[in-house]
């Protein structure tokens, strides 16, 4: 069965390399068929869908965006049915490129939460529906794993680190699964999130074995869904609405723990994520929605990932970061996203790191190369 998903490319930054004072590669998943990653995993469960159900198979995801245009876009390929539900408020561009992509749209509900219940209710009572999960399925993992195959057909070595953003854990389980499957067990990987959006973060924490056991912010309910791995359930926060999982993938965080390498999970603000999205379009040229561009802001701020990674970095050393991809952007954002750091008050931005914080500085001051702009 010859995969669906295109072979993205691995280049060379410039600009973090100099930054960074080693070599910094970026995998470019935005230039994915659906234009993000997620498009790999799900294209795999549905061929699989397909191979067992046949062609009467009715494919069935909530979702916020992005997921649902990777069913719909592998759907559409294979000639299957496809029912997307997403939730009121969405931009409407997004219910457009999905209608685009063959796929029924069913608007239910305020929230992602609502919408995943109607998509359930709606399996259980069409006989031909098959449930496509957004990122929580060893399939899915498989799929996006292949993305790590690919980067280590190009380096010459394994990275001294990786870098991914994780919502619930389809990309980090992704990144996990394909470091076994290539011999990359010993990669450190950098997991980001917002701060309001954190549900792994917490979950990974109130996970790991520590003495005195960690103790998380008032806004996260801790669940505990086996001897070993407690969850953190969240409403989420924050403007990177596709980092907004309100509980993490329990075997994704049982992944974590146990990767050999380490799984270093942290967490930045968004005015960050916005920085980082406006700096990669000025210095590469391509748009990415926040969610992605979250994986970069350490590179952007003297000294965080050697704090990250406990260790400082050489000109030997290489970084991976994932360009995950999403089509939640526009250059009307990034300019709404200007506007509305340029009229903040001074405010004190931290990025947490492993249950501490990190004093980054002050915004807008952080933000004094939208003046050149």
């Amino acid at each position: 069965m010859a995969p669906l998903w295109r072979h993205t490319p691995v280049i060379h930054s410039r600009h973090l390399s100099r930054l960074l004072g080693c070599s910094v590669y970026l995998k470019l998943e935005n230039l994915q068929i659906s234009q993000s990653f997620k498009y790999r995993g799900l294209s795999l469960f549905i061929q699989e869908v397909k191979e067992k159900h046949g062609s009467s198979a009715h494919l069935v995801i909530a979702s916020g965006g992005n997921a649902g245009l990777a069913a719909a876009y592998a759907a559409q390929k294979l000639g299957l049915q496809c029912t997307v539900y997403i939730f009121e408020g969405l931009p409407l561009d997004v219910q457009t490129a999905l209608e685009d992509g063959g796929a029924n749209v069913q608007v239910v509900g305020k929230n992602y939460v609502e919408a995943f219940a109607a998509a359930v209710a709606h399996v259980a009572r069409d006989p031909d529906a098959v449930m496509v999960p957004a990122y929580d399925h060893p399939t899915v993992w498989s799929g996006h794993g292949s993305m790590i195959e690919e980067i280590a057909a190009e380096l010459p070595k394994p990275p001294k680190a990786i870098l991914c953003s994780v919502g619930g854990g389809g990309l980090l389980g992704g990144v996990l699964v394909g470091c076994d499957k290539v011999g990359w067990e010993n990669v450190p990987v950098v997991a980001l999130e917002t701060h309001g959006s954190a549900c792994f973060y917490h979950s990974l924490l109130l996970s790991r074995p520590s003495d005195p056991p960690y103790v998380p912010p008032d806004f996260v309910t801790p669940v505990k869904v086996s001897d070993r791995i407690t969850l953190a359930k969240i409403v989420p926060n924050s403007r990177v609405s596709s980092l907004g999982a309100s509980s993490p993938a329990k075997e994704v965080v049982e992944m974590a723990l146990d990767h050999p390498g380490t799984v270093k999970c942290v967490t930045v603000p968004d005015e960050l994520s916005m920085l980082a999205a406006m700096r990669i379009a000025a210095e590469h040229k391509f748009l990415v929605e926040t969610a992605c561009s979250t994986t970069i802001v350490p590179a952007y701020h003297e000294g965080t990932l050697e704090r990250i990674l406990g260790a400082p970095l050489t000109k030997d050393d290489s970084l991976v970061f994932i360009v995950c991809g999403g089509t939640k952007i526009s250059v009307e954002e990034l300019e709404e996203y200007k506007s509305d750091i340029k009229q903040m008050p001074p405010t004190k931005v931290y990025m947490n790191i492993e249950g501490e914080s990190m004093y980054l500085g002050e915004l807008p001051v952080l933000s004094s190369f939208l003046t050149m702009s």
